[in-house]
């Protein structure tokens, strides 16, 4: 949301490169949270079952009133609008098809690449189609230039306070850097001294998220390693390789096997270390691609966004959809809907039902029972302020 910006303002090797070391701090800070926190922080998201996740849920969501460049009502309708999106296909408690219309493909649901695809990319392309008479001028030397040391100043704190926001979400099961990047920006807007800035072009804002995103990947690793449970989908497929070389995660591990522990911690550290190489000295590299002429990059971008989408699962209904929601997405923009609402909506939506439905069977349908456990009534009301507080603001 202020990265591109910020290459169309010339600065896209500012913007990677900030983008580079806050992930890297974010990243080496969870190993950190990792190696001295993850017994504990392991009890900690035992703590959390089906009603804390559907609260959770329902606090990411209420964030979205105050990201984006539209109104907090119109993002809340995207917002509820993505959810929507997410009901199409099976119900996973009845398996009865929803929104399918007969179309057998539609029974798996939506994807999430096409839709992603045709929103930002898309919708980004038909815009710029009615830009084609504005001139645009991309001085190289600006374009390569990285973040200078008064951005770093004024991200510092942005980036520390994302990475405990990340890491805290990452050791929550099933939410991912997904959600901690939309509550890292959206906590680095609340605390900016420039929340005007935000979606225009914000160094804080790529530090925020950035930093929150990456800080989740080590935080995920502490469910799985201590109790056996995925911290998302990638740490999934990383618990299925333990399992399959005779390792058995869960509380065991870490008396058992201290060395094996370690030998991941350590080539975490390395991996982080390694990004920030490539990706800070390579910034210049990547952010040549912006003095590409848009007559050439253009064409390329939509050639390999239909063969991507295609590819995923050679469905030629895939590229349809990425095609409805370009256009869609174009129209949005037009009358001042944000289109990131509608992406958060569509990822949140199948935990934010599905924990909604597990926890009434728990609570034999009293709803009134959510408010009996700690955990939710504080996401509650955190989420009430969420979404008070933009309001309250922009009257002031």
């Amino acid at each position: 949301m202020d990265g591109y910006p910020l290459a169309q303002k010339g600065e896209a090797g500012r913007a990677l490169g900030m983008a580079t070391v806050s992930s890297t701090v974010g990243g080496i800070f969870s190993v950190i949270i990792l190696v001295f926190f993850a017994p504990i922080l392991a009890k900690l998201a035992y703590e959390f079952g089906q009603p804390e996740y559907f609260a959770l849920a329902i606090f990411g969501l209420t964030m979205l009133a105050s990201i984006g460049e539209g109104s907090p009502i119109k993002n809340l309708i995207a917002a509820a609008f993505g959810i929507l999106i997410s009901t199409i296909g099976k119900d996973f408690m009845t398996s009865i098809d929803r929104f399918t219309y007969g179309i057998n493909e539609l029974s798996v649901g939506i994807g999430f690449i096409p839709v992603v695809v045709g929103l930002f990319a898309i919708s980004e392309m038909l815009t710029q189609s009615t830009l084609l008479h504005q001139v645009f001028k991309r001085v190289a030397l600006k374009a390569v230039k990285l973040p200078s040391k008064e951005d770093y100043k004024k991200t510092w704190k942005t980036i520390l306070r994302s990475s405990g926001i990340g890491s805290f979400i990452g050791v929550l099961p099933a939410e991912g850097g997904t959600v901690a990047s939309l509550i890292g920006y959206s906590e680095a807007k609340r605390f900016s001294k420039n929340p005007e800035e935000f979606g225009k072009g914000s160094i804080e804002g790529i530090a925020g998220a950035e930093a929150a995103n990456n800080a989740a990947t080590g935080g995920a690793m502490v469910p799985t390693l201590a109790l056996g449970i995925p911290g998302s989908a990638t740490t999934a497929v990383i618990l299925t390789g333990l399992i399959i070389h005779g390792v058995r995660p869960g509380p065991d591990l870490f008396r058992e096997q201290p060395d094996f522990l370690y030998g991941i911690f350590g080539a975490m550290l390395i991996a982080n270390i390694l990004f920030f190489i490539f990706g800070f000295f390579g910034a210049k590299i990547f952010a040549r691609i912006t003095l590409v002429p848009n007559k050439i990059l253009w064409p390329m971008i939509f050639t390999v966004s239909v063969c991507g989408t295609y590819s995923l699962s050679q469905s030629i209904l895939d590229v349809w959809i990425m095609l409805f929601f370009g256009v869609l997405g174009f129209f949005m923009r037009r009358f001042g809907f944000s289109v990131v609402p509608v992406i958060i909506g569509l990822i949140l939506g199948e935990l934010v039902e599905g924990t909604l439905r597990q926890s009434l069977v728990i609570f034999d349908g009293n709803w009134l029972m959510f408010f009996t456990r700690p955990i939710v009534v504080t996401f509650f009301i955190l989420s009430f302020i969420a979404l008070i507080f933009p309001l309250l603001k922009k009257k002031k």
